[in-house]
């Protein structure tokens, strides 16, 4: 998949030790004309010596910095999605904790975003049209990547803590990168096979500051886990759709189907579900329905074009470091030493695989 490059950040080539600021102030008011044609007609691996007075062509020194590129409206879009998605573990427990029972909280939610995205998408697109092989395959990849994904999900936050859930889906670049790998749709570079070597240990840091082991009961880590695998299927499986159909539609249809699926599973939870709850559970709902499903999705589908699973998934990483940190702030778990220098850790694997691109696996 086609990934845009921006242009490194101008760089000036003058040392600072030698910028006297009325002489240079002279240079540019006397030969302001000269210096506009010279930096025009100067080619990309050469600068303009101001300070020297002749305007002349000079090779430029590389500085640390130009391997440093400016994020991309992508990689952005994907920062603020972890963001909410580490935002979400804790919400997801303490709506949880107040009331609300798992599969009615799924059910409703998918449900009510499925009908917003299809909304959104019939204004934007008057239309939800598929081939039918497309809409066979995004049948299946809801299936597995949002009814039972979700059902893991839930009930591995109710039989867990939010802290435990967001460190297993530390391992979410390890599962995109196997499906990538497995149905062709990229091939990873070696330096994104070294970010997951440097992020995926991290993660376990992350785990192990959890007073030395991982909270919570084994089904609930297996669920987790199982939640963690079927999404990095599904993001993998669907992305090729995105060189056919906008985010927009391919989130719709997919929220149509999963969340038909999880409102009819939830049914009996649904009819039992006591809603008088307090109003900020209520404003929690929408916030995870805006937010966790309505503008992730387009975020995240819109960033996997972009820049391609694995390297996506790398931001996904995360998860664990800031779900943690949220859960102490809003539920008053503990945040160990650590669990800050594994999400450092991750961090730098993220810096890493943003340093060289992701070869896709068409060209």
């Amino acid at each position: 998949m086609p990934e845009p490059v921006e242009q490194l950040h101008p760089l000036l080539g003058v040392a600072a030790d030698l910028v006297v600021a009325g002489e240079v102030l002279h240079e540019l008011l006397d030969a302001s004309a000269k210096l506009i044609r010279e930096v025009r007609r100067r080619r990309p691996d050469e600068r303009v010596d101001v300070v020297a007075g002749d305007l002349g062509h000079g090779r430029s020194v590389p500085l640390p910095s130009a391997a440093v590129r400016r994020l991309t409206p992508a990689e952005i879009g994907l920062l603020v999605t972890v963001v909410i998605w580490g935002l979400n573990f804790p919400l997801t427990k303490y709506a949880f904790d107040h009331g609300f029972q798992p599969l009615a909280w799924s059910g409703l939610r998918f449900f009510s975003a499925a009908l917003i995205f299809a909304a959104i998408t019939l204004v934007v697109e008057r239309s939800l049209r598929m081939s039918r092989r497309d809409f066979l395959i995004l049948l299946g990849a809801s299936v597995v990547g949002i009814w039972l994904n979700q059902i893991a999900f839930v009930y591995a936050v109710d039989t867990t803590t939010a802290s435990t859930v967001a460190l297993v889906f530390g391992t979410l670049p390890i599962f995109t990168m196997i499906a990538a790998r497995l149905t062709g749709v990229e091939r990873a570079s070696k330096r994104v096979f070294a970010a997951a070597l440097v992020s995926f240990p991290s993660v376990a840091l992350v785990a192990l500051g959890a007073h030395g082991s991982l909270a919570g009961s084994p089904q609930g880590i297996a669920l987790a886990l199982f939640s963690t695998a079927t999404w990095a299927a599904y993001s993998v499986v669907i992305t090729p759709m995105m060189s056919r159909y906008s985010p927009f539609r391919v989130s719709a249809v997919g929220l149509l189907i999963g969340g038909t699926l999880l409102l009819f599973t939830a049914s009996p939870q649904i009819a039992d579900q006591d809603f008088e709850l307090p109003p900020r559970i209520w404003l929690l709902f929408a916030a995870t329905v805006l937010g966790a499903l309505v503008l992730t999705n387009v975020l995240w589908f819109t960033a996997l074009d972009r820049v391609g699973p694995s390297r996506a998934s790398l931001y996904a990483n995360l998860q664990p470091f800031l779900g943690v940190l949220f859960a102490v702030l809003l539920l008053s778990e503990e945040l160990t030493l650590l669990q800050v220098i594994g999400g450092l850790g991750i961090a730098t694997g993220i810096v890493v695989a943003r340093s060289r691109r992701i070869i896709p696996a068409a060209e």
